[in-house]
């Protein structure tokens, strides 16, 4: 008899088929491997009681504090430990106790429906001349080439923004931005290359967003979320994709000693107002950005790579755009052309933890390593 350790991201279900395992035997299996280790916060001493011994009579467990027991603290956080087939039972426990553990119900089912989603590359291509990455600028002459270029190097989207939002940057008024991007949008139109690939605009202007949406352009990348009405009711209108990423205040001071209570639960709260807004509004196509890099510290934004895959709860494609940033500098001093080797070990592991939609400077070197990274984790 031989023996070795299969990794957790063993494509499971190809391999039960591979050994004979039965159809209704790999579904159930699939569930017992599968994993999750869910923080809950503001949980009331008594629920965490309860939670724990439901948790334990199915075989999951939760981690607590020492003094939970004696309920000295009104509310603990806790580190829940089950897999699928655990966290549907617990579900079901939970919907008929007490002290608001009930809510739980819902809340453990949302981590059982994430869907694997394509991964797409959206290029970027700035017009202007402030942009942090002076190789992700163009103008007219330029334009066509180097969207070209990128389309065959395989971006399934392409960026295209007007103003730099780097921190620290200074906006520019709505005219400035249109004639920056007017000429490159025009080249999109007259040449109809949105037949062979998704255009996307990186604004939150009206004026820009309507005209880029007038002349093929299907997403709408804005990093204010939605916060101008105009924006909101344009994107119902034409049925566009909007991306809806977050970002701590202004980018002149989102950098300045950012903070939250929680990262991650914080982040949440926003992304989940403003999906309610662009739902209000008749939007679908929606799409969600963590935000590395807007108003967030190293810390933060290690913390939101580390838990990506927590938001897959709202069942929407997440887009993470570290491209060339400055917390790579912060991990290994780098200038900014030095910063593609980190760029991709950030973006790979982004995809591992269930980014879809990756936003870069380097499509070539992205496609190639997204390939080989599926092949390794696709073998069995």
């Amino acid at each position: 008899m031989k023996m070795y350790e299969l990794s957790k991201e063993t494509p499971l279900k190809d391999l039960f088929d591979k050994i004979g395992v039965t159809k209704e035997g790999s579904n159930i299996l699939q569930k017992k491997a599968n994993t999750h280790f869910l923080y809950i916060k503001d949980l009331k001493s008594p629920a965490a009681n309860i939670l724990k011994q439901d948790a334990l009579s199915i075989g999951a467990d939760l981690a607590v504090p020492k003094n939970c027991v004696t309920c000295r603290d009104e509310f603990v956080e806790a580190i829940l430990f089950a897999n699928d087939s655990q966290l549907l039972q617990l579900s079901n426990k939970e919907k008929i106790q007490p002290f608001g553990l009930k809510e739980l119900e819902t809340d453990f089912k949302k981590f059982l429906t994430k869907k694997k989603r394509k991964t797409q590359i959206m290029g970027v291509l700035n017009a202007n001349s402030d942009s942090f990455f002076s190789g992700s600028r163009f103008s007219r002459v330029g334009a066509q080439k180097k969207i070209e270029d990128m389309i065959e190097e395989g971006a399934d989207i392409i960026d295209i923004g007007g103003v730099s939002s780097r921190p620290g940057s200074i906006g520019v008024d709505e005219k400035e931005e249109f004639d920056r991007v007017r000429d490159i949008i025009d080249v999109v139109a007259k040449y109809k290359l949105f037949n062979k690939t998704k255009f996307s605009l990186d604004s939150y202007s009206p004026l820009c967003i309507k005209y880029a949406l007038d002349n093929g352009f299907s997403i709408i990348n804005d990093i204010t979320a939605l916060q101008n009405d105009e924006v909101a009711k344009l994107a119902s209108n034409y049925d566009a994709t909007v991306v809806l990423m977050h970002k701590l205040g202004s980018t002149q001071e989102m950098q300045k000693e950012p903070k939250y209570e929680n990262v991650i639960l914080d982040i949440d709260a926003f992304l989940k107002q403003r999906i309610e807004k662009a739902k209000s509004f008749g939007i679908k196509d929606i799409v969600i950005d963590v935000g590395i890099g807007f108003g967030k510290t190293l810390n933060h934004n290690l913390l939101l790579l580390q838990n990506l895959e927590h938001f897959l709860h709202f069942d929407y494609p997440l887009l993470v755009g570290a491209s060339r940033k400055s917390m790579i500098n912060m991990i290994v001093p780098s200038k900014v052309e030095d910063r593609l080797p980190g760029t991709l070990a950030i973006h790979l592991e982004a995809k591992r933890r269930g980014a879809s939609i990756l936003r870069v400077h380097d499509v070539k070197e992205h496609f190639q390593a997204f390939k080989v990274q599926d092949s390794i984790l696709e073998a069995f």
